[in-house]
C-alpha cells in the first residue's frame, strides 16, 4: 500500500518475516496468533465473562455522548480509548453485579413489555410510526443486533427495577422532615445596598508609571500567541456529485414502491394470556375458554383486555399494539391479522409469548407517490451514495500519496484537488475549520509542526476529510508595551476599582455594626437600598451571591442584627444586614413544599443505600480482570 512497503517487500528481511508467519499459521492456526489461547474475555464477574465487544460498545457510547455534549470544542484527550476502556469496564462490572443480584431476587420483564418499549422509542420511528428497517439500521450503526439490543434492554429494565426498589425502601421520618424544614424553609429579613463597580471605575486614573511597572512584572502574559499558516486539501462528498443514470432511478423507484412504508398497515389490539409458572394446564385452558365465551357474547374487547390480558403494557389501553405493516409481530399473528376484517376478532392464536385474541381496529392502504414526485429524492440519494464512494476512494489514494510526499503539491495535483492556505491558526483556535479538536491536534503535533511532514488524512465527519502541511510557523514573541497598553489600563482600572469598592463596603459595614441603619448608610453614600422580608434560600429576588452570604451568617439574637458584605461575579459590592431569622415549620408548609422536602431526603438516603448495596456486592463478588 505505502511506497516503503512496495519498495521493500522483495527484500530478504521481508521474505524471512513472511516465512515465519506462514510456519506459525501452519503449526498453530491463525486463531492462536490473532486471538490467543484460552478465554477471549477481558474480565469475569462471579464466573460470567465480559467480552471485548461489550467494552468496545460501552466505549463507543461514551465517545458519542462526549461528542454530543462538547461538540467540535471537545478535547481529543477526552476520547482516548485506553482511558475510556478502563472506565467502561468498571461500569460493566457494576452493572453485571446488579443484573446478577436482580436475577437472584427473581426480577424479570416479559417479552411483550420489551416489545412495547422498543416500539415506543422515537429513534426507531419514521413519520410517527415504528420502522423495522430504521430499527435494524440504527442498531447496526451502534454495534448491536436486534437480539443483543433486546438483551441489553432487558438488563436495563431489570436493573432499574432493583434500583427503584432500593430507592423506594427509603423514606423521610417526621423528625428528619422537621429538621430539614427548619433549614430549607428558613426565612430571613435582608436589607441591602449595592455599590456598583462601574461608578467607581469611571473615577480611577492610571498613570504611565503604573502601566510600565505592571508590564514589566507580567511580561509572560504579553507574548503573542504561537500561530501557523497551513497548506491544506479538503475533501467533501458534495464535491464529487455526478449525473445519475435514469435506469437506476427507475429500479430504485420500483423497489421503493414495494417497501414497508407504502404497504397496507393494520392497527391491532390483542388479549394475551400466558401460563403462569404455578398454573396448571387445566386452569390455563379454563381462562382461554372464558375469554372465548366473552368474545362470542360480543362483550367489549377493550374491557376484556383490561380484565384478562397478561400484557400489562397494552392492557391499560384496551390491548392496543399500534400499527403493523406485516413485520412487527410474530408470523402467526401477522397471518391472522392479514385474514381479519376490520372490527373482527380472531380465534385463539398461539405464539411463543402465549395465546392471543386479535382485533383489527383500523386498516389503511399505502399509496406510493409517482416517479416524478419521488425523482428528486431518489436522485439525491444516488448522488450522495456515489459521491460518498468516490470520496472514500480519493481519501485512500490521498493517504497513500501524501504519506511519503514532501508536501501536498504532488498528491493534490495527481488527484485533481486544490490546495488552500489558511489564515493564522493558534493553539486555542475557536473559529473556522481549524477549531476542530482532531485537526488542531494534528496541526500542532510533532510530525507536522517540527518534522514538517504531511498530516494524516483526518476524518472530521463521514463526508468531510482534511490533510494539512505546515506553511509558516510564528513562534510566541513579547509584544511591545504600546501594543498592550490599553489592555493593561483596563486590567489596572478594574483592579483598583474592585479594591476601592471593597474598602467602601468595609466602611459601610463598620457603620452598620456601630448602629447605623441600611437606609442611613445608603443615603450617605448616595445609593438606593432595598429590603426582602422573609427571604428563603431559593429566593429568586436576591442576587445568588447575596443569598449565599446572608444565609451563611449566624442568626442574630432577638431584636439585633448582623451585617457584612459580599462581592458579585461582576465586581459589585453588596452591603447587607440580616435582622430576623425564622426557622421553617414543616406543618405550615404548602403541600408542594412538603413533598419536595420528603423527596429530597428520601432521594439522598436512597442514593446512599444504592451506593452501599453496590459496594457490598463488589466486596462479596469474585471479580477477575485479565
Amino acid at each position: 500500500m505505502l511506497q516503503d512497503i512496495r519498495q521493500n517487500v522483495q527484500g530478504t528481511a521481508a521474505k524471512v518475516v513472511v516465512w515465519v508467519i506462514v510456519v506459525s499459521f501452519a503449526l498453530f492456526g491463525i486463531e492462536s496468533i490473532l486471538l490467543g489461547g484460552g478465554s477471549t474475555g477481558v474480565a469475569e464477574v462471579n464466573g460470567e465473562e465480559i467480552s471485548p465487544l461489550e467494552v468496545q460498545q460501552m466505549v463507543n457510547t461514551q465517545q458519542r455522548q462526549l461528542m454530543a455534549m462538547f461538540g467540535e470544542n471537545i478535547d481529543p484527550a477526552m476520547l482516548d480509548e485506553q482511558r475510556l476502556s478502563s472506565q467502561a469496564l468498571q461500569s460493566i462490572i457494576g452493572r453485571r453485579l446488579l443484573t446478577q443480584s436482580a436475577g437472584e431476587l427473581n426480577l424479570s420483564v416479559s417479552e411483550a413489555e420489551i416489545g412495547r418499549i422498543i416500539s415506543g422509542m422515537e429513534q426507531f420511528e419514521m413519520n410517527g410510526q415504528f420502522s423495522p428497517d430504521l430499527y435494524k439500521s440504527t442498531l447496526a450503526q451502534a454495534g448491536y443486533t436486534p437480539g443483543s439490543f433486546k438483551q441489553a434492554l432487558k438488563q436495563d429494565v431489570v436493573v432499574n427495577q432493583l434500583r427503584s426498589g432500593l430507592a423506594g425502601s427509603e423514606f423521610a421520618t417526621p423528625a428528619e422532615r422537621d429538621l430539614a424544614a427548619r433549614i430549607f424553609a428558613e426565612q430571613r429579613d435582608v436589607r441591602y445596598l449595592t455599590i456598583p463597580l462601574t461608578t467607581v471605575e469611571e473615577s480611577v486614573d492610571i498613570s504611565d508609571a503604573e502601566v510600565a511597572e505592571f508590564y514589566q512584572a507580567n511580561e509572560a502574559n504579553f507574548y503573542s500567541p504561537e500561530s501557523v499558516t497551513l497548506d491544506y486539501v479538503e475533501l467533501r462528498a458534495e464535491d464529487f456529485a455526478a449525473e445519475v443514470d435514469e435506469e437506476e432511478l427507475l429500479a430504485m423507484y420500483d423497489q421503493e414502491k414495494n417497501s414497508y412504508q407504502y404497504q397496507t398497515e393494520n392497527r391491532v389490539s390483542h388479549i394475551l394470556l400466558t401460563q403462569g409458572d404455578d398454573e396448571s394446564d387445566e386452569a390455563y385452558a379454563q381462562r382461554i375458554t372464558e375469554v372465548e365465551a366473552a368474545l362470542a357474547e360480543g362483550q367489549d374487547f377493550a374491557s376484556l383486555a383490561e380484565t384478562y390480558s397478561d400484557d400489562i403494557g397494552s392492557a391499560s389501553s384496551g390491548g392496543d399494539l399500534g400499527y403493523s405493516a406485516g413485520d412487527a409481530f410474530p408470523e402467526a399473528m401477522e397471518t391472522a391479522i392479514a385474514e381479519l376484517a376490520v372490527d373482527a376478532v380472531s380465534a385463539a392464536v398461539e405464539t411463543d409469548a402465549g395465546t392471543h385474541f386479535i382485533l383489527v381496529t383500523e386498516r389503511r392502504d399505502g399509496e406510493a407517490p409517482t416517479f416524478a414526485e419521488m425523482r428528486p429524492e431518489l436522485e439525491q440519494r444516488v448522488q450522495e451514495r456515489e459521491a460518498q464512494a468516490t470520496l472514500l476512494s480519493k481519501v485512500e489514494e490521498l493517504r497513500d500519496l501524501a504519506f511519503n510526499a514532501p508536501n501536498l503539491k504532488a498528491p493534490a495535483g495527481e488527484l485533481g484537488l486544490e490546495i488552500a492556505t489558511s489564515d493564522p491558526v493558534t493553539r486555542s483556535q475557536v473559529e473556522g475549520l481549524f477549531a476542530n479538536p482532531s485537526l488542531l491536534a494534528a496541526v500542532f503535533s510533532e510530525d507536522v509542526l517540527e518534522l514538517g511532514h504531511n498530516s494524516e488524512v483526518i476524518e472530521l465527519a463521514p463526508d468531510h476529510f482534511v490533510a494539512v502541511h505546515l506553511n509558516t510557523h510564528q513562534a510566541p514573541e513579547l509584544q511591545p508595551l504600546d501594543a498592550v497598553r490599553d489592555q493593561i489600563v483596563v486590567a489596572l482600572r478594574e483592579q483598583h476599582a474592585r479594591e476601592s469598592v471593597a474598602v467602601t463596603a468595609e466602611q459601610a459595614v463598620a457603620q452598620l455594626r456601630a448602629g447605623a441603619t441600611v437606609e442611613e448608610v445608603a443615603g450617605q453614600l448616595g445609593y438606593e437600598w432595598q429590603v426582602e422580608i422573609g427571604a428563603q434560600r431559593d429566593s429568586a429576588m436576591l442576587d445568588p451571591a447575596l443569598t449565599e452570604a446572608a444565609f451563611s451568617l449566624r442568626a442574630p439574637e432577638s431584636g439585633a442584627s448582623v451585617s457584612d458584605y459580599t462581592m458579585t461575579a461582576g465586581g459589585d459590592a453588596i452591603v447587607f444586614d440580616v435582622s430576623r431569622v425564622a426557622p421553617g415549620q414543616y406543618a405550615s408548609l404548602p403541600p408542594g413544599r412538603k413533598s419536595q422536602i420528603s423527596q429530597l431526603i428520601g432521594g439522598e438516603r436512597g442514593t446512599l443505600v444504592q451506593n452501599e448495596y453496590q459496594r457490598s456486592l463488589r466486596q462479596r463478588a469474585d471479580i477477575t480482570v485479565y
